[in-house]
């Protein structure tokens, strides 16, 4: 339903600004797309799926003392449903294919997750809070950048150089923010953080904040290499693929993104691995 609203209401915004100004060749530009992403919509979609969680989250209040973990998981629903109406006009236009929104389907979760994790801790909050109140649309804006962020990023393909190398920047940023949604599910279910940064030093801190850095660089690219790899073989036939070069081609390319990918998996677990072992010590 919530899909359906921010359908009808962007093509009213687009009737509305097509009006006022030439929309459609403002859009020409990767300015002009980040313009309407941050002012059409990331707002409206992030602002129909936060109206249809409060609503959900209102009328089982009446009943429940809500928990943060219920509120989230609405969240999280109420997002991939937003995601799959979003799915069904994509594949009824033909344009997008199974495989991108399959990459594509988690993403509205994870733009949500942070003014889900704000109304949970409000909702379950026994007093009213200013503060608390202050929290959420704190959290909508950054779902708000966070959305069209993602949504430029994935535009800047199209464009010539140097604009297209922005598109580097795609698999990083949602690899980070698949590490935010679940350490906010974490916090809203009670369980403890997981803690990468563990330094006593501010020179070894950044240190690590680098070593993080360089590890979401390395996984996200790797996911994207993968990606880039299927879109690759997507349109050969099967005998095709099982062509000696072609072989060679899927082995050289596959070795190459699991190496950065394992690389990645091996600085996540030891910046884990040292923060658990500086825990322990500071607990004898």
């Amino acid at each position: 339903m919530s899909g359906f609203v921010a359908l009808n209401l962007e093509l009213v915004f687009e009737n509305v600004a097509n009006s006022v100004v030439n929309w459609q060749k403002i859009q020409y530009s990767l300015l002009g797309v980040a313009l309407r992403q941050l002012v059409e919509v990331g707002p409206i979609e992030e602002g129909c799926k936060l109206v249809a969680v409060v609503a959900s989250s209102c009328y089982f209040q009446r009943r429940y003392q809500l928990r943060p973990s219920s509120v989230f998981l609405f969240t999280i629903a109420i997002a991939l449903g937003f995601t799959a109406q979003e799915n069904w006009i994509y594949f009824y236009h033909g344009t997008a294919s199974i495989f991108e929104r399959s990459i594509g389907t988690p993403v509205h979760a994870m733009f949500s997750a942070p003014w889900g994790y704000a109304l949970g801790i409000y909702f379950s909050s026994t007093m009213v809070s200013h503060q608390l109140m202050k929290l959420i649309p704190k959290a909508w804006i950054n779902s708000v950048i966070c959305h069209a962020l993602v949504n430029v990023l994935s535009a800047a393909w199209r464009y010539s150089t140097p604009l297209n190398f922005l598109s580097y920047g795609l698999f990083p940023f949602l690899l980070w923010m698949f590490w935010r949604l679940e350490q906010l599910l974490r916090k809203v279910q009670g369980k403890p953080s997981i803690i990468l940064i563990s330094g006593h030093t501010s020179q070894y801190r950044y240190w690590q904040r680098g070593l993080v850095l360089f590890a979401l660089m390395l996984g996200g690219n790797a996911i994207f290499g993968l990606f880039l790899l299927t879109k690759t073989l997507s349109p050969l036939s099967l005998s095709q693929i099982f062509e000696l070069g072609v072989l060679y081609f899927i082995f050289s390319r596959f070795l190459l993104n699991f190496i950065f990918g394992f690389l990645a998996w091996v600085i996540y677990r030891y910046l884990r691995h040292f923060a658990e072992h500086r825990y322990l010590i500071r607990n004898l």
